[in-house]
């Protein structure tokens, strides 16, 4: 070869060089081009958990790229998400978390993080609905003789709950205001110790997680209403408070994805879609309800503003409550 052409082909090298050089990294790569990092701010083996691997399994089978579940519990999520909040808004590492994620800002004196400022919604998955049961001591079969009762009877139920702050607390603290009644709240360790208190007698009332009483007999727990506005596909046959006497009442656990703030809105949509067609196979939508869970399936900016109606709805109730932890 002569030196003309040698000098001609480095010429060349150089030139494509500074064109790749010069080309976004949307151009030179497909998100994702390395494995993605989901944080999950709660123990391992919950719902949220395994839904998390569930879909964290699906996106690498079908990204051709590791999705990754990493458990980062403390605080009532707050370590976990803040992590995320720290992290590049690349897509590289992203938050699958509870409803705890909103709740931490209401309950603490100096809130943790700006949900609406320091996250980019992607997709709420599902929700995990609450209802209203009693002991069966407690002569109420529907939510409006409940209410009648508890408003001859003051100050004489008490309702349990997994802990101070939790939605579960929240849910029987807005209860007491919109029905008009007086209940005492006696906080446990955990919904699991809170349903046992139930049947036991030791407290009257409670705001469960569905998944948590399924398998409890009528004659142990008594459902009264569905915490949500529409029915569950879990207990169909279950009127909810908003059509039984109270409208607009709802409270559920809900479990969705989303990034730091900043997140590329191509990358977004990618992982939108993806999850989106993902839930829609008969076998996710199967496994996703045995897990306690109704399908939401929101857009971005559904997300967006369920979180906002979040920190709107529960705001109030906290102060009223006078729940202000640090």
């Amino acid at each position: 070869m002569t030196k003309a052409k040698l000098w001609y082909s480095y010429l060349s090298i150089l030139a494509t060089i500074g064109v790749l050089i010069g080309l976004p990294a949307t151009a030179r790569a497909e998100y994702p081009e390395r494995p993605v990092h989901i944080i999950v701010p709660v123990a391992a083996g919950g719902g949220v958990d395994v839904m998390a691997r569930l879909l964290a399994q699906q996106l690498s089978e079908r990204l051709h790229e590791i999705f990754v579940v990493e458990n980062r519990p403390g605080a009532a999520g707050v370590i976990g998400s803040k992590s995320v909040i720290a992290s590049a808004p690349d897509g590289y590492t992203l938050l699958y978390t509870p409803s705890s994620l909103s709740l931490a800002v209401v309950v603490r004196e100096t809130p943790p993080y700006d949900v609406s400022k320091d996250f980019t919604p992607i997709i709420n998955v599902a929700i995990s609905p609450y209802t209203l049961v009693v002991n069966p001591s407690v002569p109420a079969h529907d939510l409006k003789e409940f209410i009648a009762y508890a408003k001859a009877n003051p100050g004489k139920l008490s309702y349990s709950s997994p802990g101070v702050g939790s939605a579960s607390h929240l849910a029987g603290e807005m209860l007491k205001t919109m029905a008009g009644i007086d209940m005492v709240h006696v906080p446990n360790k955990g919904m699991g110790p809170a349903v046992l208190d139930v049947i036991g007698g030791q407290v009257q009332v409670l705001f469960a997680s569905v998944p948590s009483i399924v398998k409890q007999t009528h004659d142990k727990l008594r459902p009264i209403a569905m915490a949500e506005l529409k029915r569950s596909a879990l207990l169909p046959d279950m009127p909810t408070m908003d059509e039984s006497g109270l409208p607009g009442f709802a409270v559920a656990n809900w479990a969705g994805l989303l990034g730091p703030a900043g997140l590329d809105p191509k990358i977004v949509k990618k992982l939108h879609d993806e999850v989106i067609a993902i839930i829609a196979t008969a076998e996710m939508k199967e496994r996703i309800k045995t897990l306690g869970y109704d399908l939401i399936e929101s857009t971005p900016e559904e997300f967006t503003k369920e979180l906002k109606s979040d920190i709107e709805r529960w705001g109030p109730v906290a102060k009223r409550a006078g729940v202000s932890m640090k």
